[in-house]
């Protein structure tokens, strides 16, 4: 029930991610629909990033006004950073407090004097500015660091690095928040790189208990991790989609004019196997350079069509191999036959 810093930092993570999947996931696909000239209409979905850049600006995010706090000579307080925020985040649709300039909630009895609150992706979360600026600050001093250092156990000694005279910075060590927010754009800077795949794991009770299942709870995580907007998004779209060439070369065996080997090219041989199996036209779109199938039934067809034919070549091919090894020992035996039979008549 009472959020800090280090709720807020996390939170701020959780915003990232969730940006990152936005990303991945929704706007890739539906620019995707556009790039491959796919009839698509277009499905709105609520992007976070205007709550990640009230966060992390650099001029007029919490977290640079925060550093900015922290350095600043004079009297600085917790009271002093809240009165920063409501200055320049007042204006801002997502950054809520009773002492900022804008009048809409100035008579809200459910936000206290000393917090602020942010309507995040899942919601709305109060922070208790209480502690925010003695936990951005770093307090590791560089003398302590060294001293760690000069430890003769090497984990000790590698755990603090910083403090190694030849890597001195005469400069004032970075903040708290600083340092998570350089870490959390390591970490998408990592992720953009990849191929994610997602398992979004559903907690139906707070008691850890089996069998119950708490209808408010589940359907908050599932507004939480953007689930709806997702589904809208696949629904609305294709469940599958491959290039033409991997596409013609996995299911060519389940047409005669395609098998073994197709003349042409990938997109006309995947327009004749198609056709062949006559599924119908409204289960799949022709892109520029893939195939896009809408429902996941026509892929578990295709699948098992491709898994019987398999085990029919199987077959043909054990049939035939049997054929073959009986014929050459067939024609071995009547070769030795007639040798036997020639030299027999020789000395008979």
């Amino acid at each position: 029930q009472d959020n800090s810093f280090e709720q807020f930092i996390i939170n701020y993570c959780n915003e990232k991610l969730q940006q990152i999947f936005i990303e991945l996931t929704l706007k890739e696909e539906q620019e995707e629909y556009i790039r491959e000239g796919i009839e698509w209409t277009h499905i709105e979905y609520f992007n976070n990033a205007i709550i990640c850049d009230l966060i992390e600006n650099n001029q007029t995010g919490i977290l640079a006004m925060l550093d900015e706090e922290c350095l600043r000579p004079g009297t600085v307080t917790d009271d002093t950073f809240l009165e920063k925020l409501n200055q320049v985040c007042a204006t801002h649709q997502h950054f809520e407090s009773r002492m900022s300039k804008c009048s809409r909630f100035l008579n809200d009895t459910s936000l206290p004097h000393s917090c602020f609150r942010i309507q995040h992706y899942a919601g709305k979360v109060m922070y208790q500015v209480e502690g925010f600026v003695d936990k951005n600050n770093d307090l590791l001093y560089r003398d302590l660091s060294q001293a760690m250092w000069k430890a003769s156990h090497s984990l000790i000694k590698a755990l603090f690095p910083e403090g190694n005279p030849a890597k001195i910075n005469l400069k004032r060590p970075p903040t708290a928040g600083s340092q998570f927010k350089a870490s959390v754009a390591t970490l998408m800077k990592n992720l953009q790189t990849k191929n994610p795949n997602y398992i979004r794991c559903i907690k139906p009770n707070d008691k850890k208990a089996a069998h119950v299942f708490n209808e408010a709870l589940v359907c908050h995580q599932i507004r939480y991790l953007g689930l709806l907007e997702n589904v809208r998004v696949r629904r609305a779209g294709y469940a599958f989609r491959q290039a033409y060439e991997p596409c013609l070369e996995r299911y060519k065996m389940l047409c005669k004019q395609t098998w073994p080997h197709w003349r042409g090219p990938a997109r006309a041989g995947v327009e004749v196997l198609f056709n062949e199996l006559r599924i119908p036209e409204e289960e799949f779109s022709f892109g520029r350079s893939k195939i896009f199938i809408r429902n996941p039934r026509t892929l578990f067809k295709l699948e098992d069509l491709r898994k019987q034919r398999l085990e029919d070549l199987a077959t043909l091919i054990g049939k035939i191999y049997r054929g073959w090894k009986c014929r050459t020992r067939f024609l071995l035996m009547k070769r030795c036959q007639i040798v036997i039979a020639s030299w027999y008549r020789r000395y008979a």
